[in-house]
């Protein structure tokens, strides 16, 4: 089963910051965010994701709280996986990137570039925004305000919210994946008795055309260890499944109950039938939750009580809360396996607390049952997940030269 560890500030329970064991003088000091990517290494992760946004946190969909009690403000994700990269190796690096503002061509290069210093370890969490105060820091466009409401409802009115978004999203992944095949691999010659540095003919123009932007090509990048870095899609209800069928390697999904997996896996199954996959690999689908582990379910659920006391109301996630003992948490982790799951992603309730508490406790129970069981040797992320290097949709093939 594979792993992912979400890394966000000081852990994703807002009173997280406050806990004995927290570090919030750190919390925009690149060492932090090494130390817990070393952790979760030592715990057997595949990979971690980095946390990010165009504007500062907020409690719901409306313009930044007035809070002061939270957390606000972070370290740009790429930059920060560029920054740990160098120091710890061997390990997936995702950052979060929004699609909605930032432009296609710049998040294509900047992942690339992320997979040149991992050495091949690099991925991108596609997320979308909706939220009009972020859309103002830009100032190119107005964005409707999100009904909360009606998006957990789900159903058609959901689905038109969110259908402008994530088509663009779909759009931007795409001109990524377009971006990243755009120099063949041998393309670079650098034969100093011909003066010729690139091989010209191996460089590809993309020409896509889309409903928000057009995009020519080819990257200033040359194509990356990876060829295609891994593409992670966060997804809860159609239209976002649709972006998760079509350009995604790893879709997380969050089901509280077996029923809500069963539902959710028929959900993705409908969306394969209407959208085209423009990959060749498989979805895999991933089970998101957030963690809170003390020695036994009762000291788990006395830590929550007394952070949401901090808080001020009590801690709800769009994930399933896992609040327990390890073996509660390798359980759960277990019995997803069982149902057919590729991976989890957790979020750690309080960060490194709860990282800790997996690596030294959960992770040997998982071992254990063969759960973290791997290759040896991976030299890239696909190969740490068992994929072969993709091959370079504009390369022609010995039948084309013909």
């Amino acid at each position: 089963m594979y792993l992912g560890i979400a890394l966000d500030g000081a852990g994703w329970h807002p009173a997280a910051w406050r806990e004995e064991d927290a570090r919030p003088h750190d919390l925009f000091d690149v060492t932090y965010y090494a130390d817990l990517v070393r952790t979760a290494k030592q715990a057997g992760a595949d990979l971690v994701t980095f946390e990010d946004a165009v504007g500062l946190q907020s409690s719901g969909f409306g313009p930044v709280d007035e809070r002061r009690d939270e957390v606000r403000g972070r370290l740009d994700a790429l930059v920060l996986a560029n920054a740990i990269a160098p120091v710890v190796g061997g390990i997936g690096l995702v950052p979060t990137i929004t699609t909605t503002h930032i432009e296609p061509f710049h998040t294509a290069t900047g992942i690339q570039t992320l997979d040149y210093t991992s050495e091949g370890w690099a991925g991108w969490r596609v997320q979308v925004s909706g939220r009009a105060h972020e859309a103002a820091h830009f100032g190119r466009r107005d964005l409707a305000r999100f009904d909360p409401a009606t998006l957990q409802a789900g159903g058609p009115a959901a689905d038109a919210q969110l259908r402008e978004l994530f088509d663009e999203a779909r759009d931007s992944v795409e001109v990524a994946r377009r971006l990243w095949d755009s120099w063949e691999d041998g393309a670079i010659i650098r034969d100093v008795p011909t003066g010729r540095f690139i091989d010209r003919e191996k460089l590809h123009y993309i020409d896509f055309e889309g409903a928000q932007f057009t995009v020519r090509g080819p990257s200033i990048v040359p194509r990356s260890p990876q060829g295609q870095p891994l593409v992670y899609v966060l997804a809860h209800q159609t239209v976002p499944y649709e972006l998760a069928v079509a350009e995604a390697d790893i879709v997380g999904v969050t089901p509280r109950n077996d029923d809500e997996l069963s539902s959710i896996l028929n959900q993705l199954h409908t969306a394969g039938e209407r959208v085209e996959r423009r990959t060749d690999d498989a979805l895999r689908v991933w089970a998101e939750a957030v963690v809170l582990i003390e020695d036994t379910a009762a000291e788990a659920s006395s830590a929550l009580d007394r952070l949401d006391v901090s808080h001020g109301s009590a801690y709800t996630s769009d994930a399933l809360l896992i609040v327990g003992s390890p073996a509660d948490v390798a359980d759960q982790l277990a019995h997803w396996h069982e149902r057919g799951l590729d991976g989890v992603r957790l979020r750690p309730a309080r960060l490194p607390y709860d990282l800790d508490r997996f690596a030294s406790d959960v992770a040997p129970l998982l071992a254990a049952g063969g759960l973290l069981e791997r290759p040896p040797g991976a030299q890239s992320l696909r190969e740490r997940l068992g994929s072969t290097r993709p091959a370079n949709r504009y390369a022609r093939t010995e039948s084309d030269a013909r």
